[in-house]
């Protein structure tokens, strides 16, 4: 991922402190406050890594496989391959059956650059009608699904961004991604969006990159959270900037928040592995829980390779 990357040297510049939390999000926790225990996911963005040959994945792993070994090291994966292409049931349902051996994963994905790149969200009834045909056999595997619109989807375009959420099929959540600038730098334009997506039960996605702090909003318009975190080759800003998560996240849970999911992302994939190695450790320890951490090969090779 190459969105907010800084170079190294510009790192230790950086303020990474989580901005506190606005004011929707303590509302939206505290209307949700239950007794059930919160869901926690943790994955990355792909599973095609050649990268993690020896690494997490045996040497000789072919590319057809990839999903079967990426299953046994996550409980969910981001799934960006669809924003690629438009798949129909029968490879998705191919897919989902690789994951029978992990009943607690889900798949996130993420909804066709047709829709929210190239049509941008007018006219789109028909493909979106087909990605919805195609991800719905992924069946209890499904997760929520992560619609990203591009840097240039300015302000402007709000009534095409109300009008096609409207219309969205409201029993599968689905979680939204902005990044133009003035989203988030006029506060008139930021409350109108977020509290628009409180409206329609649309979940705000938080991008954790270097180079665009604006995009840290912490606004959580659903008890849930969907958090991008962009990570530096395992700099050593990543791990204090987890650790900053994992105290908001455990402050979350106490006020309410339903569900978590935390999908790593480096700009450099190779380190992947290792970064969400430290989240899931970090979470056990922080949330009390035993979510099954990555397995490596060789795991001292695989943290300082």
């Amino acid at each position: 991922m190459e969105f907010g990357r800084l170079k190294p040297e510009e790192l230790m510049d950086v303020d990474f402190t989580l901005p506190p939390d606005p004011e929707l999000t303590i509302k939206t926790l505290t209307a949700a406050k239950t007794d059930k225990p919160m869901a926690v996911h943790v994955g990355c963005a792909k599973w095609g890594r050649k990268e993690w040959l020896g690494k997490i994945y045996p040497p000789k792993t072919k590319d057809a496989n990839f999903l079967d070994e990426y299953v046994k090291h996550f409980n969910s994966i981001e799934l960006n391959a669809t924003f690629y292409n438009t798949y129909g049931p029968d490879t998705i349902a191919k897919w989902k059956a690789k994951t029978d051996g992990n009943p607690e994963f889900k798949f996130c994905p993420k909804f066709s650059q047709n829709i929210s790149h190239i049509r941008r969200l007018k006219n789109a009834e028909e493909i979106t009608t087909k990605y919805y045909e195609g991800i719905l056999a992924f069946g209890d595997k499904l997760g929520p699904l992560f619609l990203q619109v591009g840097d240039n989807f300015a302000p402007k375009s709000l009534p095409d961004l109300k009008a096609y959420l409207e219309q969205l099929p409201k029993d599968v959540p689905v979680f939204l991604e902005m990044r133009h600038k003035e989203w988030f730098s006029v506060p008139e334009i930021r409350d109108e969006l977020f509290n628009l997506m409180h409206k329609l039960h649309i979940g705000a996605v938080i991008t954790d990159a270097s180079g665009r702090r604006d995009v840290v909003h912490m606004q959580l318009t659903t008890p849930h959270a969907f958090i991008r975190f962009v990570g530096n080759s395992l700099h050593p800003t990543d791990y204090s900037r987890v650790d900053e998560w994992m105290e908001r996240i455990y402050q979350w849970q106490q006020m309410g928040l339903q569900s978590v999911w935390f999908f790593m992302h480096q700009h450099d994939e190779r380190y992947s592995p290792e970064l969400a190695d430290y989240v899931v450790e970090q979470l056990n320890k922080k949330l009390s829980l035993s979510l099954p951490r990555p397995q490596f090969i060789d795991r001292d090779k695989g943290l300082f390779d």
